[in-house]
């Protein structure tokens, strides 16, 4: 089944790559409209993956990032439109100039090629992937989870339907269907297909797809978001933040799992927590011995010791690991060796505590007096993500359009030789 997808995306890549913007918008528009026309039909399917989870046993948090409602899917239409408003970025010039040989040097940006995503739960992603993809030139092969099949059908079968009918090759797109490991080790291993590959979902997959793959990847999604108030913090603005980024969503990336208090505030600051968070949502808090007892002194204040392993961990549930430090050079330490690299945060009123904890924080998106829940390619003026990128080569942080794309050298020359 690989072989057969991904010659059909590969070819199909070469289609893509010669459209013109006007092309590629005005079917990103037509496909935002078919959506919306097409709810009932992708609900239904939905549903069916929903009853699934549910005889499983799912969370009802992971079941939530599963579910498609009709404003979710009014959602992904108006992210079409906005990738469709945005500039295309297929052949701009980055730079141009004369070389001593008298050679004219142009660099332009071009489309990768044909990109691979495997990922997991929450369907949304087969609209991000591809109209992010389409948009910059890319053909794509999508693996979504098999807790999400028949969602990710339905949704690829109306990406190809308006494909047909514009006249474009409806092998812009794939889905592997078959959601067996077995088929998803041959795409990773199908670098005669595929460009780039792009894994988004559990740390274990990620992981199992950077050991395995021969394509080259891009690491995304994994999110140890931390949350530092230090002892110069305004504790209710702290409070609002620690609770905003764990529970508004906690089923996302960019939720935080971590805390880490500043000793000096942390006898005043936790119970605070405490209270204002169970107004919102209960949180079990696991946490060293010195906030663990603060915690449990506290009423309806669910709190156990917590492990090493709790630091490190992404829970994508209402659980918290509490950390206690003395300076702010332990809390940045503590951060560097738990973090994913994603999204950090600092409550403080120190200007110099500020700037050091964003210069010395090794992650893509550090924040001062912020949640976390802000990185997205969206809040950041990408207009939409197909990923947010936690290493360093490529692209880091939230991937958007550019991130999509390469470049090339064009060199024209009057008879030049060397």
């Amino acid at each position: 089944m690989i072989e057969e997808l991904g010659a059909k995306v590969k070819a199909a890549s070469k289609e893509v790559a010669k459209l013109s913007a006007t092309d590629k918008n005005s079917f990103l528009c037509q496909l935002a409209e078919s959506l919306i026309q097409n709810t009932e039909r992708i609900i239904q399917e939905n549903d069916r993956d929903v009853a699934k989870a549910k005889e499983h046993g799912i969370s009802e948090i992971m079941v939530d990032r599963l579910r498609l409602t009709a404003q979710r899917v009014a959602d992904m239409a108006v992210g079409l439109r906005q990738i469709a408003d945005l500039p295309d970025p297929i052949g701009q010039v980055l730079q141009g100039f004369t070389n001593f040989d008298g050679l004219k040097i142009l660099q332009k940006r071009v489309a990768l090629g044909t990109v691979g995503m495997i990922f997991e739960s929450r369907p949304n992603v087969t609209i991000d992937a591809f109209s992010l993809c389409f948009k910059t030139g890319n053909s794509v092969l999508l693996r979504g989870g098999s807790d999400a099949l028949f969602s990710n059908m339905v949704l690829v079968e109306i990406i190809k339907e308006n494909l047909r009918e514009r006249g474009i090759t409806d092998s812009a797109v794939e889905l592997l269907s078959d959601t067996s490991h077995e088929e998803a080790e041959k795409m990773m291993q199908a670098d005669q297909f595929l460009d780039v590959l792009i894994p988004r979902g559990s740390a274990r997959l990620i992981n199992k797809v950077k050991e395995k793959s021969k394509v080259p990847v891009i690491e995304t999604g994994v999110g140890n978001c931390t949350v530092f108030v230090d002892e110069s913090a305004d504790l209710e603005m702290a409070s609002q933040i620690v609770i905003n980024a764990k529970t508004q969503r906690p089923s996302v990336c960019n939720a935080a799992e971590s805390l880490v208090v500043h000793a000096k505030v942390a006898a005043e600051f936790l119970p605070k927590l405490c209270e204002d968070i169970k107004k919102v949502h209960a949180v079990e808090f696991r946490a060293d011995e010195a906030a663990l007892k603060i915690l449990q002194s506290q009423e309806n204040c669910p709190a156990i010791a917590a492990t090493t392993e709790d630091f490190g961990t992404e829970y994508l549930d209402y659980i918290m690991s509490v950390k206690t430090v003395n300076s702010l050079d332990e809390a940045i330490e503590h951060i560097n060796r738990y973090s994913s690299r994603h999204s950090e945060s600092i409550v403080t009123c120190d200007y110099f505590n500020a700037q050091k904890f964003q210069d010395e924080i090794d992650a893509a998106a550090v924040y001062v007096n912020a949640s976390t829940r802000f990185t997205d390619g969206f809040v950041f003026g990408l207009g939409a993500e197909i990923g947010i990128s936690t290493q360093k080569l490529h692209a880091r942080g939230p991937m958007g359009l550019e991130a999509l794309t390469s470049t090339k050298y064009l060199i024209e020359g009057t008879g030049q030789t060397r």
